[in-house]
């Protein structure tokens, strides 16, 4: 069973001004986050420790920085790239999956979401 444990964010809500048109990145919209973190937890559940697994409270902070921070993407593939790439490098994960949402994306049609799902490891 091991390398099956996860810890799951979801729907991270923040407005920021991502987007290609010029009006996405002067008006800004809602962007939503999901992310799953793939790692051993068994030594916290055997510890009960906070130090023994992920703060899902600091990764909240990072995904928060790189969404609101002053780093503007044109595309969610690139954010979601930037979100994968800096919680890898900052907490003992193995590999991530990052989705982004884009509920409001300039598409002229009725739709409910438009997202973009990446899948990340550790050295690869």
């Amino acid at each position: 069973m091991l390398g099956r444990d996860v810890i799951h964010l979801r729907g991270l809500e923040f407005y920021a001004y991502h987007g290609v048109l010029p009006e996405e990145q002067v008006l800004g919209q809602k962007f939503l986050i999901d992310m799953d973190l793939f790692c051993d937890l068994s030594q916290a559940g055997a510890s009960d420790q906070v130090e023994d697994t992920i703060h899902y409270g600091e990764v909240y902070q990072v995904i928060k920085a790189c969404v609101t921070g002053d780093s503007r993407h044109q595309l969610i593939e690139h954010l979601a790239e930037d979100i994968a790439q800096r919680v890898l490098g900052q907490f003992s994960c193995t590999s991530v999956r990052v989705e982004v949402h884009k509920p409001q994306a300039p598409i002229p049609g009725i739709f409910r979401d438009v997202s973009v799902e990446i899948w990340r490891e550790v050295g690869k």
